[in-house]
């Protein structure tokens, strides 16, 4: 049997606002001026809002209405644009309990309401006294001298109680000298706001230029709209004492995209960079919105076949170390305005596609980037390679005189054969960690010492041929 539900409040034509027998000024977006909105990495958003209010000057209750629901309310500062510094802020409530059904059987479990039921025969309705009992996991309560689990009817409540809102509401006691039209700016931090970058790769033919399109994809679950706001964005490692954050509540989310993508500007702020959308935009509760970040066509690319080995077979006998190796296919750029670029690039994930030979863009892979100053190169691990693969063995290793101040020396030496399997000449790189103090002694390509622990070969591959690497390694530690 359905329970239904009934609120006398608004059967009476009683204003939901009407919560309270002292009177109060209620400000709703309607009275809103200006609003901005600046979104951190960490689901952290600041707020500030601006409404345009005609005041007693003497104390009083301002109920704002429509502020986020995940509000931090000792984060709250409320100042007097029109006449800074007179307004003297008394006492503030954040009133987040919404008002629903189930919650006003909440507030008034242990107290008597009326019930309406109505006889199914007759169609007759019926009232009688009921007392709440519980509402865990259904309505009791006690009707008639009888105690019953979800009745069917109609609830009838008093009023509304004072601490129940139709929507997340901040109630202000405060004290103001000046009578009239006045313009006040609430600003606070809020959880429920978050935002992230994806950017999309378009590469050519020749895996040699890029096309760089970047999204910002902003979720909004903090319980109210933002209509017309000032949007900014920081990107950067903002520190925020973890305890004090509120646990955020899941909501479902639609998805929308901006029909004219507009570009951001950029600027340093402090030691992050803030990224403002250069025309107001609504950030709908709920919702899912993306806007254009920037775009960037001809960006210099070089595609790289990469074989990384391992540094353990250095330290002892081993007879084969891998059959059909496949090689990591890596994508790297360059942040740089002279390559199209220059810009910070926040962190996000990068998706890249190029086009086949019936002009269908085809998803080649993806890779996440961390915040990217310019001038830096962006290095993209996109798979493993289907053609180009390798064999690795050691073909001896014997230990040697280590001699002072070493405890371990030996000499090994290593075969690879590498294969493409391609119609198109190819260049692989070839990465050995090498542990302790080490030397090349002989090799049939010439290395190169990438770092203290890295030996690097690039090496050509002709069209579906083989080239071998084979090399003798003294090591030492």
């Amino acid at each position: 049997m359905s329970l239904k539900y009934i609120l006398a409040p608004l059967l009476a034509g009683l204003p939901l606002t009407a919560i309270s027998q002292s009177v109060e000024t209620v400000s709703d977006i309607n009275d809103q001026t200006a609003l901005a909105v600046t979104i951190y990495n960490e689901n952290l958003a600041l707020i500030r809002d601006r409404r345009k209010l005609d005041l007693p000057g003497s104390t009083l209750d301002l109920a704002i209405r429509g502020v986020s629901a995940n509000m931090r309310p000792e984060t709250a500062l409320l100042r007097n644009i029109t006449h800074p510094g007179d307004l003297n802020v008394l006492e503030q409530n954040f009133n987040f309990d919404l008002l629903t059904p189930q919650k006003m059987l909440e507030k008034y479990t242990g107290q008597t309401v009326e019930l309406v039921r109505m006889n199914p025969a007759t169609g007759k309705e019926t009232r009688e006294a009921a007392t709440i009992l519980s509402t865990n996991s259904g309505v009791v309560a006690e009707i008639g001298g009888r105690v019953e689990t979800n009745p069917e009817g109609r609830w009838i409540f008093p009023r509304i109680p004072d601490n129940l809102r139709d929507r997340p509401t901040l109630v202000t006691r405060l004290a103001t000298k000046t009578a009239g039209p006045q313009e006040l700016e609430l600003s606070y931090l809020s959880g429920g706001l978050s935002w992230k970058a994806d950017y999309v790769v378009n590469l050519d033919n020749n895996d040699s230029s890029l096309d760089l399109a970047g999204w910002v994809t902003l979720t909004n679950r903090s319980g109210t709209s933002y209509p017309d706001a000032r949007l900014q964005l920081v990107a950067g490692d903002v520190n925020q004492v973890r305890n004090d954050m509120r646990h955020l509540r899941k909501a479902p989310m639609t998805a929308m995209a901006d029909a004219m993508p507009a570009p951001m500007e950029e600027e340093s702020l402090f030691e992050y960079h803030l990224y403002t959308l250069n025309r107001p935009t609504t950030i709908a509760d709920n919702q899912t919105k993306q806007v254009a970040l920037l775009n960037a066509s001809g960006v210099p690319a070089r595609k790289e076949l990469v074989f990384r080995g391992q540094d353990y077979y250095f330290r002892g006998r081993y007879s084969s170390l891998g059959q059909k190796l496949k090689a990591a296919v890596y994508l790297q750029f360059e942040n740089r305005e002279g390559q199209g670029l220059g810009l910070p690039l926040p962190r996000g994930i990068v998706r890249v596609y190029k086009e086949d030979s019936q002009g269908n863009a085809q998803f080649v892979g993806e890779d996440r980037i961390d915040h990217t100053p310019k001038n830096e190169k962006v290095r993209l691990k996109l798979g493993e390679a289907f053609d180009v693969t390798a064999s690795k063995k050691q073909v001896n290793y014997r230990k040697v005189n280590h001699g002072h101040p070493y405890n371990y020396a030996a000499e090994a030496t290593f075969r690879l054969e590498l294969k493409n399997a391609k119609n198109s000449p190819i260049q692989v790189t070839v990465q050995e960690p090498i542990p302790g103090d080490w030397k090349i002694l002989q090799e049939s390509h010439r290395h190169a010492k990438a770092a203290a622990n890295l030996a690097e070969w690039h090496i050509d591959i002709p069209a579906e041929d083989t080239e071998t690497l084979e090399y003798r390694v003294l090591v030492r530690y």
